[in-house]
């Protein structure tokens, strides 16, 4: 491939190629990529790529994946802003957190003449140091102005005609808080992003990282969206975050990612926001950009605990040596510190192959309810558990089968043959509602000690079945009639080593 080789020459120049990073676009077929595969891998350089619309060749990737970098893509839709975005993952990802270029807004909008693109960014605490405004166009040079928290006006953009882009930087550390933005234009297509970086050198900046479960999919495996919202190792939970995944004919689906334990969730409140993608469009390169919003409801969790055993220090030739202190964590320093703030930023691209032409058949089932809970009260059984949908997380299930067992091995293995519970009133909700179902449990000799084990399936409207749920477990406890005692009265000393001890004591 000409383009690699010649880089190779200019590199070589002046650097050694190890370590060197190369940024590869295009838009063409090649079929000549896989014959630079073996000078690539001996090279020791990274090489990024950007397919560039839908003809970009189909070993592109591969040239990414061989060296380590970052795989993009971006269609003709001037609109999505997916060149920019590509080009806006490369640079920040290289270097300290705190030095990176972070991406807080990423928008387009086709006008008709005589129309404004109007919009908000928040600006955190946590960024505001090189915060700029860029600005493209398509045709003429719109009208520009951009407001700061306080209500003062900037409208002095950099403009580069030839290009059709302006630009907009901030002096100083921008103000925290709602900055506005308002475009004027002719009939043509606009686009705004906005970037900063950390605002304190020694204070992280929240940052959204994003990305699929894998590079590759052949249909009907549905892919899933992952997308992590954090300052530095606290995550941030109830945050509002939207998936915009564009195929390569420019379509764009919009997802809302959810951080509920549920369907493609693996964990709540975890600050990783989670859905399953099955909506494909056609064959080919689909590419992932995450917009992440906080609001009053947003705010910082609890750090992850480190499975490591803490070891207070080791004994090397007779001498003791002390480790660091364990870190102290105070869960009062994040009780009611709501957080305020605009991210985006791109999860590179995919490839979907096996996708029939025409209309496609429902090959998804539900999703696996993976939190069900079950709770004694009296005769009745309580269950709760978070609503799958009739494809994987997404419309309603057509019916739950839900099933008991006293043994836990029958039930899993056997679930077929087990005791099944009457679901003729339970009529599935919405995907990700919380779901409550209450019933007797009959067939079963509810005496003192007795385990009950309960799970269920999901059915759709082509009966297609969830897989088995988790399995869980209540158990029967009647507590033994009061004996009265007459002429004495009962103690109950708690012996520390020895457990419960009673003692009659005559009047």
């Amino acid at each position: 491939m000409f383009g690699v080789n010649l880089c190779f020459q200019v590199i070589r120049q002046k650097f050694s190629t190890d370590g060197s990073e190369i940024v590869l676009l295009t838009d063409g077929e090649d079929s000549t990529i896989s014959t630079c595969f073996d000078e690539v891998k001996q090279s020791g350089a990274i090489i990024h790529t950007v397919a560039l619309g839908p003809s970009a060749a189909k070993d592109l990737e591969e040239l990414s994946k061989m060296t380590g970098g970052v795989k993009t893509a971006s269609t003709d839709n001037a609109q999505n802003n997916g060149l920019i975005d590509a080009f806006s993952s490369l640079s920040s990802g290289n270097g300290l957190i705190t030095q990176r270029s972070i991406q807080l807004e990423s928008k387009g909008a086709t006008l008709k003449d005589g129309e404004w693109m109007n919009g908000t960014v928040t600006v955190d605490s946590t960024v505001g140091n090189d915060t700029l405004f860029l600005v493209t166009w398509t045709a003429q040079q719109p009208q520009m102005f951009v407001s700061d928290p306080s209500g003062k006006i900037y409208d002095t953009f950099s403009v580069d005609a030839i290009s059709k882009m302006a630009y907009l930087k901030i002096p100083n550390t921008a103000k925290d808080g709602i900055w506005t933005y308002n475009l004027m234009s002719s009939a043509q297509t606009l686009t705004l992003t906005v970037t900063s970086r950390a605002a304190n050198p020694n204070v992280t900046p929240i940052t959204v990282d994003s990305k699929m479960n894998k590079d590759t999919s052949t249909f009907p495996s549905p892919m899933v969206v992952y997308a992590e919202v954090r300052q530095g190792s606290v995550p941030i939970i109830g945050a509002t975050v939207t998936a915009l995944i564009e195929s390569a004919d420019g379509t764009t689906v919009t997802l809302e990612l959810l951080d509920n334990g549920a369907g493609a969730d693996v964990s709540e409140n975890d600050g990783v926001y989670s859905r399953y993608f099955r909506s494909y469009k056609a064959n080919g390169r689909y590419s992932l950009k995450v917009r992440a919003l906080g609001g009053t409801s947003t705010q910082m969790s609890r750090p992850q605990v480190n499975g490591a055993f803490y070891v207070p220090g080791w004994i090397e030739n007779g001498e003791v040596k002390m480790n660091p202190p364990r870190p102290e964590f105070n869960v009062s320093d994040l009780q009611g510190k709501q957080v305020s703030f605009s991210r985006t930023a791109s999860g590179g691209s995919f490839v979907v192959t096996n996708i029939p032409s025409g209309s496609i058949q429902d090959v998804f089932p539900p999703s696996q309810i993976t939190n069900l809970k079950a709770q004694v009260e009296g005769n009745r059984i309580n269950l709760t558990w978070t609503a799958p949908g009739d494809d994987y997380d997404h419309g309603h299930a057509q019916e739950y089968i839900i099933r008991m067992s006293e043994s836990i091995l029958d039930l899993r293995d056997k679930f077929d043959d087990a005791l099944q519970v009457n679901t003729t009133d339970l009529i599935p909700e919405e995907a990700n509602t919380q779901e409550f179902f209450v019933f007797e449990p009959k067939g079963i000799n509810l005496v003192n000690g007795t385990n009950i084990y309960i799970a269920m399936q999901a059915v759709d409207k082509a009966n297609l079945k969830s897989k088995l749920s988790n399995i869980a477990q209540v158990s029967v406890f009647i507590p033994p009639e009061k004996t009265p005692c007459s002429g004495s009265h009962i103690y109950k000393i708690m012996l520390k080593w020895l457990g419960e001890l009673q003692v009659t004591i005559p009047k």
